[in-house]
């Protein structure tokens, strides 16, 4: 459920002004906006010079209208550069902060190539585990010292001695990265 339905809509900034709204009409491929997939467009515009953020959303109608954007790369055909601006999140009014329009700087590739890899890494692996940290969520961790469970309550205590008979218990792996 990554893909959308909905109509989208792309701004491009650069040095000499921008392009206004544009919908994404016809992609190469029969059906846009799947996820997995990539889908490419042409769009008519004079040249911007160097670009450096795109606004990119859509207008939330439809069934399934929420969307996960990985990247938008946009290709001069003048200078024949490409300009990356990831995004990496939902568009969508139930998912992440509820936005359905994003607007994204561009990534300069050479200045940060190993950063921003792992800084995507760390918002993805952030995005699958803030769940267990929402308000009344009870955690429980296994102490494989004392063969008993460890539970961090919501309301701050902490039962450290842990229960072994505690049938409520699963038994996980985690490692945390900083």
């Amino acid at each position: 459920n990554a893909g959308t339905e909905a109509d989208v809509h792309i701004s491009v900034y650069g040095e000499r002004g921008d392009t206004g709204s544009r919908q994404l009409l016809r992609s190469q491929k029969s059906k846009k906006f799947l996820k997995g997939q990539t889908d490419i467009f042409a769009v008519e515009a004079v040249h911007l010079g160097c670009l450096y953020k795109v606004i990119i959303g859509h207008n939330g109608l439809g069934s399934g209208n929420g969307w996960f954007l990985d990247k938008v790369v946009i290709k001069d055909p003048i200078t024949d550069v490409d300009y990356t601006f990831l995004c990496h999140r939902w568009l969508d009014q139930g998912q992440d902060d509820g936005n359905i329009a994003r607007e994204l700087p561009v990534t300069d590739a050479s200045m940060f190539p190993g950063r921003q890899e792992l800084e995507l890494k760390r918002e993805k692996s952030w995005a699958a585990e803030k769940w267990k940290f929402q308000k009344g969520i009870t955690l429980q961790f296994y102490n494989r010292v004392t063969c008993g469970f460890i539970c961090l309550y919501p309301d701050s205590r902490v039962d450290a001695l842990g229960d072994k008979k505690n049938r409520y218990g699963k038994v996980f792996s985690m490692w945390m990265y900083a």
